[in-house]
């Protein structure tokens, strides 16, 4: 499935850090159930949700401080050596798909937008989550993809 009809078919996601609120701001805007983890700690979970009147929504964050029972997509922005205990997540909350992101550009530069890696680490990567019976995408850029099936405000 490619990166828009997974989006289609999430219900609810789990963003794992991102490069900026734009991320968590984009997937609410699409109609998604966006769940944040802003931390390493077990509380530290925020629901996005777009609120106010349709000439006047925003997103807004509401700190739950406990992980959602379920997901159906994981989006890390997390280093790929991080990715274990990603998986162990997404396997623990139902979730088949992990969307990850470097924030580099093909020139090695930041951008909070970048979806490059090197081919070898993909491989690594794509293995290891294909071995726990997972997907992965790592590009596009998951806002881009986002705004694409927008369906909210």
């Amino acid at each position: 499935m490619n990166a828009k009809g997974i989006l289609k078919s999430t219900e609810t996601v789990l963003v794992i850090d991102w490069p900026s609120k734009e991320v968590p701001e984009l997937l609410a805007r699409a109609g998604l159930n966006v769940v944040v983890r802003g931390g390493s700690g077990s509380e530290d979970y925020s629901i996005y949700e777009i609120t106010g009147e349709v000439d006047n929504r925003a997103a807004t964050e509401r700190h739950t401080g406990r992980s959602p029972e379920r997901a159906d997509l994981i989006y890390s922005y997390r280093p790929l050596s991080e990715l274990p205990g990603i998986i162990a997540a997404a396997k623990e909350l139902g979730a088949k798909t992990i969307w990850y992101q470097s924030g580099v550009t093909a020139t090695g530069g930041k951008d909070p937008k970048g979806c490059w890696v090197a081919e070898e680490e993909l491989t690594l990567a794509r293995n290891l989550v294909e071995a726990a019976g997972l997907h992965i995408i790592a590009k596009p850029y998951i806002g881009h993809a986002a705004q694409k099936i927008r369906v909210a405000g």
